[in-house]
């Protein structure tokens, strides 16, 4: 236990990865908070959780084979979770005997393999390649017990080091460092946001709450592409990798790749968990391209409201002008909600959400 906490204090910050305590069964006994920023889960999504959920099918067997020692092998079928794994240590869970296991500083508990992790922030594949190298190390104080309720003795775990494969760029390294989330009601209206993403943004908690469903920050031009992955995330409880423009308070636009995610509580979605990496302007204008070869208009100008129309939508007024006056810049603002409210237009809609941005972030 006193290397684990020695591990866990002086590793991550030092090393290009993330520490991760693997148990023989495939529970995630303790992961450094370093992991959001090479897969993007945080510390707490993975805790407890089988590692197998994170894992590429194909190298699921590869990462089973080194949980055990070479001489007592895992007894499920390759290629499947064990059946107990989470909850006991039943009759397909390995249980090792310490008379049988060689000294801890043994050359048979070394550890080197290659898998590949599911990655909320890779833009192709999904997944990323991790090189995990570490040892099989007794994991104490887990007061574990068999079927007959005898207490059984220590269990080995996977104690490694997991580090990308290809080196990450200048780049990305000072990007990932700016990884921020925040929560959301089901409507995506505003909640809470971390330390980071106010520092990106610029806002205030209070200011991100104060008015609107969240869409008031989207620049009009994401808005349909964000709603689409908001239904299926919905459906699905991940809305799969979206990139787009923030408004911070600075009046400027940030580009940013998220993944939402459904928190479910008493089998029911309670809120969203949003986790966000900003982009430099290259990187998302190249992702606007590809996104715009799929989708029957151009709407990346903020010159129209929906649909290339550069006029008010027939009973609707013109969000940017007021009675003939220029339009002044201004924060959004939950008065201005109202107004289209009493206008007839719902301002939780996306064109309502549009009214209450300044024509002047465009």
């Amino acid at each position: 236990e006193r290397g684990l906490y020695l591990l866990m204090s002086s590793l991550p910050q030092a090393l290009n990865g993330f520490v991760l305590v693997v148990t023989s069964e495939g529970l995630i006994f303790y992961s450094s908070h370093t992991i959001q920023d090479y897969l993007g889960f945080h510390q707490t999504d993975v805790m407890h959780q089988s590692v197998f959920e994170l894992i590429h099918t194909e190298d699921q067997p590869e990462f089973r084979r080194n949980l055990h020692w070479a001489l007592d092998p895992p007894r499920a079928p390759e290629g499947e979770p064990s059946p107990e794994a989470g909850k006991s240590l039943g009759s397909s869970a390995v249980i090792c005997k310490l008379d049988q296991l060689p000294p801890e500083n043994s050359s048979f508990l070394e550890r080197s393999f290659v898998c590949r992790f599911r990655c909320l922030l890779d833009n192709s594949s999904g997944f990323l390649a991790l090189n995990l190298q570490g040892r099989l190390k007794f994991l104490h104080g887990q007061n574990k017990r068999s079927e007959d309720g005898s207490a059984l003795p220590p269990q080995l775990a996977l104690f490694a080091i997991s580090t990308p494969l290809q080196p990450p760029s200048i780049l990305q390294i000072r990007t990932k460092n700016m990884i921020f989330r925040t929560k959301h009601k089901l409507d995506f209206t505003p909640l809470a946001c971390d330390a980071k993403g106010k520092i990106v943004l610029g806002y205030t908690e209070a200011e991100l709450r104060k008015c609107g469903t969240g869409y008031q920050f989207v620049h009009a031009a994401d808005m349909l592409y964000c709603a689409e992955n908001h239904v299926r995330m919905m459906k699905t409880g991940e809305s799969g990798l979206t990139v787009f423009r923030l408004l911070t308070k600075e009046n400027r636009w940030k580009w940013v790749q998220a993944n939402a995610q459904l928190v479910y509580k008493n089998g029911k979605p309670e809120y969203i968990v949003v986790t966000q990496r900003p982009l430099v302007d290259e990187e998302g204008g190249e992702h606007l391209r590809k996104r715009s070869m799929h989708l029957p208009f151009t709407f990346a100008t903020g010159e129209a409201l929906l649909y290339q129309s550069a006029r008010p939508l027939p009973g609707f007024p013109d969000p940017f002008q007021s009675k003939g006056k220029p339009s002044k810049a201004k924060k959004p603002s939950c008065g201005h909600g109202r107004r289209s409210q009493k206008n007839g237009l719902d301002p939780r809609s996306l064109l309502g959400a549009v009214m209450r941005q300044d024509k002047a972030a465009y």
